[in-house]
This record gives structure tokens, sequence and C-alpha cells, in this order.
């Protein structure tokens, strides 16, 4: 897909787009996603909270997985939190580190805008019909 058929696809993820992910670059093999960071994205520490991390680490490894037009949707996913998140933005790279028929692997890491590493994730994404 282009990356502007996947900006279309992914408008219908609501929790992705609510939370105001926002895809920058994306194939078949990586993803770069963001979010600006607000008010309704901390936790009571005014850090960013856990899910919202996992959330934009789980999009960005979505959008590398489905980029073929092949329908994928997470299967397993894992996060390591490496540092709070207290910036304006935060951006997660996602790549395929394995591409198979029915399944994907994919990790990534997640900075904020100034490049500190925040958090470290790997999904298995599984094949829909």
């Amino acid at each position: 897909m282009t990356l502007e058929e996947l900006r279309n696809f992914f408008g219908n993820d609501r929790v992705a787009m609510n939370f105001g992910c926002e895809i920058i670059e994306a194939d078949n093999m990586h993803s770069v996603v963001s979010i600006d960071i607000d008010e309704r994205h901390y936790n009571g520490n005014n850090c960013v909270q856990g899910g919202v991390m996992f959330t934009l680490a789980d999009f960005a490894c979505a959008v590398a997985a489905n980029a073929d037009e092949i329908a994928f949707v997470s299967a397993d996913g894992n996060i390591s939190f490496l540092s709070a998140g207290t910036g304006k933005k935060l951006i997660a790279e996602a790549k395929v580190i394995r591409r198979g028929k029915t399944l994907v692997f994919c990790e990534a890491m997640l900075t904020d805008e100034n490049g500190k590493k925040i958090a470290k994730a790997s999904f298995t994404m599984c094949r829909v019909k």
C-alpha cells in the first residue's frame, strides 16, 4: 500500500486515531508513527501512561505488517519500559524481523522528540482472513 492508502486504511482504527497516532512513513518492512502528547495521555505521576506507549508500539507494528495489503492483527505483544515518557512527542519505529505466510514478527523502539529511548516492544502479528 502507498503511504496515503495506509493512512486511509488505519483511519478506521478508532483507538489509535483517538490517541492521536499519526503515520509518518511506512513500507512492508518498517514504519514510523508518532503521537503528540497532551494531558489525556498522562498517568497520575505526570508521565505518559504505559498503555498509551503500548498502543503506539502496537500501531507501529500493525502498520508495517499490513503494508503489503494482507490483513494482520496482534497475536502477542511485549513491552519493556526503559524510561519515563515526559516529552511532548513519542515516536515509534517498527521493523519487520520476519515475514511469514501467517505470522509477522516485529520490533518497535519508542523514543521522545529528543531521541531518548523510552520503550522497546516486540509483537507477533497473525494473518486474518
